[in-house]
């Protein structure tokens, strides 16, 4: 919150004995703040653009870092992603967000929209994967045959791939969870490959590195 108008009340938001026992076992989890009252409410982080989305029956999977804010009418619950490597901006773990209502989600630069019809597939570079329809079937692929790939992005610029398959969207950010030149990206081959909690996914916190 950067800034309100209006008679707002703040409040910690209540996580049940489910959502702290895996934001603890997976570090996926929302740390929320409630709001109540009338007015109006400013939310921002650093200066990220904001992109709000309509969840309805089909629910929508994202990571959590980049959820900014939720109505207050929709829950949220862990979920392993149907990927077996922990690596890129989506991890082994992202949240499911159920019911009816509005989310604001972070992201670095104008989102792309991309909806799928159910007869062709969407593909996406994993690292700017923002979220998607719950209702989507996700596979990860490598982008190339290279061997190359199998070192983190290797030489060829490019790494991992998404696959979405059915009815739904995709919502993808026009940047890269790549670390900035001259930072460390950790220890240890499983981390060049980009695995586990010295790899890629575990330097990345929502859109920022760190070292």
């Amino acid at each position: 919150m950067v800034a309100y108008q209006g008679l707002i009340e703040f409040d910690g938001e209540y996580r049940t004995p489910s959502q702290q026992y895996a934001q603890a076992h997976t570090g996926e989890g929302l740390d929320l703040m409630r709001c109540s009252g009338q007015g109006t409410v400013y939310l921002a982080n650093l200066a990220q653009y904001v992109h709000v989305v309509d969840v309805d029956r089909e629910g929508l999977t994202v990571d959590g870092g980049y959820v900014l804010a939720l109505d207050s009418t929709l829950h949220w619950e862990t979920i392993m992603v149907d990927s077996q490597q922990g690596i890129s901006g989506t991890g082994a773990y992202n949240l499911n967000i159920t019911g009816q209502g509005k989310v604001a989600l972070m992201t670095s630069g104008q989102p792309l929209m991309l909806h799928s019809t159910g007869h062709n597939y969407v593909y996406a570079d994993a690292d700017a994967v923002v979220a998607w329809s719950s209702s989507l079937r996700v596979s990860m692929q490598a982008q190339t045959s290279s061997s190359s790939v199998w070192r983190r992005r290797g030489s060829t610029g490019e790494g991992w791939e998404l696959s979405f398959q059915g009815q739904g969207y995709v919502l993808v950010q026009p940047s890269e969870l790549l670390p900035p030149q001259g930072a460390q990206i950790g220890q240890g081959v499983a981390a060049q490959y980009g695995f586990g909690q010295h790899g890629a996914h575990g330097q990345n916190q929502g859109n920022i590195w760190s070292n």
